[in-house]
């Protein structure tokens, strides 16, 4: 089981890859092409977070070593970030002019990576239950690329999206900013909440039932 979860992993990994470079070499026989403003945009980050995470995740199971609690941390945000970006594109940016020029490259990463990290975390069970005060964690990167593009665009006036632009006005561009944190927490809750619920039971080296209930915090009786 842990082979085909490591190579589905991989292929994914593999797509994703090959449709970001597509993308950036596509952008760049149209325009001078800024690497700082082509990957400046969450939609390319978050499916470069996963992308590396997937890579690592498969890497760590072919090596027949349990992942590590940060490793699993890491899933989680990667999770949540990309599952961000899946429905924010999907919602509210479909058939909008811009973005991905390339078809076929637009639903890798807006469609395919984001429903495939979904349906890893929720079937896959190669993962812990996440501690729920570890939720924060997922706030580091949106609040700091928050922080960067408000810098950009205060400087060089280049913005990834319109509504983050600050001739709106900063308190304008606030409150678009704590909604993102808002929604950041809100789907992060739920990816936190998943990993403590395994549609396939697939234990991995050195976990067993105790470690299952000493992670949701309840400690098993054992009889002597």
């Amino acid at each position: 089981m842990k082979y085909f979860v490591a190579a589905v992993r991989l292929s994914v990994a593999t797509l994703g890859t090959v449709a970001i470079l597509s993308t950036f070499f596509d952008t760049a026989t149209r325009a001078t092409i800024n690497p700082f403003n082509f990957f400046g945009f969450f939609t390319m980050q978050s499916n470069i977070i996963l992308v590396v995470v997937l890579l690592v995740a498969a890497v760590v199971s072919l090596s027949g070593r349990p992942q590590s609690r940060s490793l699993m941390l890491a899933r989680g945000c990667a999770t949540t970030y990309i599952v961000i970006t899946g429905v924010v594109y999907n919602v509210l940016l479909a058939g909008l002019e811009g973005g991905v020029s390339l078809a076929w490259a637009n639903s890798v990463l807006h469609i395919i990576l984001p429903l495939y990290a979904a349906l890893d975390w929720v079937i896959f069970s190669d993962r812990s239950a996440l501690p729920l005060n570890k939720i924060w964690v997922a706030l580091v990167y949106p609040i700091v690329w928050i922080i960067v593009v408000t810098i950009r665009g205060a400087t060089d006036g280049w913005v990834p999206y319109p509504f983050l632009d600050p001739a709106q006005g900063y308190g304008v561009v606030g409150l678009y900013a704590l909604a993102i944190a808002i929604a950041t927490v809100v789907f992060a809750s739920i990816i936190w909440a998943i990993s403590r619920v395994h549609l396939v039971r697939n234990l991995t080296p050195g976990e067993g039932p105790e470690t299952r209930l000493s992670e949701l915090g309840l400690h098993p009786i054992i009889q002597r």
